[in-house]
């Protein structure tokens, strides 16, 4: 059963990652989509994309935005929020960068980290979540780590963003008791997207042999469960969920084959 179409969804960071592979699966559930990344060439390839392959079925916007930026983000929201109604909320936009021991760790990368994977979630709820208020309707997904379940070496301040995310998910689900709003965290293990290339500042090398010896998720396996998330009736919440590689039971147990 399709109980997603015609709603509309935001989701940010969906130029790459998990939002591009959101934005896919739930064009294909007739979804209208709004699109929010830093890389408006990127959401534009994106849009046309989809567009010729739903047949025009669903109307597709796309919006340049760092969400790290609270002026940028309240402008455009806000206008967004005015001509639209936002039935689900995807909060994709995030990063990791370094690979350091916290004293040995660089400064601006921690706050690069802190003002888009934590405030940066803040800045579009506060901006979305007065209409859902309003419409007494909604789901929030927010994207977490299992890195926010357990550190794991050199993940420090990365693993501290995805740990706030984990607590401010609970803490939102508890403001809106007695609202039908959902609130949900998605917090996935090892996927192969760009966040490694990220992490290492372009060293694809490096990048690439963070997922050797296993088959990690991709966000296509994630955004299949994000979509079974938001799929479920009006009187079910899943409120948290891991979502891990088999080979890997942990932010750091994982085998590797030879």
């Amino acid at each position: 059963m399709n109980r997603l179409e015609n709603k509309t969804a935001l989701i940010t960071g969906a130029s790459s990652g998990i939002g591009y592979s959101c934005a896919k699966l739930l064009a294909a559930m007739n979804v209208n989509l709004i699109l929010l990344s830093r890389r408006e060439e990127k959401l534009q390839e994106l849009k046309n994309q989809l567009l010729k392959k739903h047949n025009h079925s669903i109307n597709i916007f796309v919006v340049s935005c760092d969400v790290s930026k609270r002026s940028e983000v309240t402008q455009k929201i806000r206008s967004i929020i005015d001509k639209h109604t936002i039935d689900i909320l995807i909060n994709s936009a995030g990063l990791a960068l370094g690979f350091h021991k916290i004293d040995e760790g660089n400064i601006d990368d921690w706050e690069t980290m802190i003002d888009t994977n934590i405030k940066g979630v803040l800045f579009v709820l506060k901006q979305v979540l007065p209409q859902m208020r309003s419409n007494n309707k909604g789901h929030i997904i927010n994207m977490g780590s299992v890195a926010g379940e357990i550190a794991y070496p050199h993940g420090n301040v990365y693993c501290s963003t995805k740990a706030a995310i984990k607590v401010l998910n609970e803490a939102i689900n508890i403001d809106l008791v007695g609202t039908n709003i959902k609130v949900s965290n998605i917090m996935p293990g090892a996927v192969n997207t760009e966040f490694s290339k990220v992490r290492f500042k372009g060293d694809q090398d490096r990048a690439d042999n963070v997922y050797q010896g296993f088959q990690p998720l991709t966000g296509d396996d994630v955004a299949d469960l994000i979509v079974y998330i938001l799929n479920t009736p009006d009187h079910v919440n899943i409120q948290s969920t891991l979502i891990m590689p088999t080979n890997q039971r942990n932010s750091y147990i994982l085998h590797r084959d030879n």
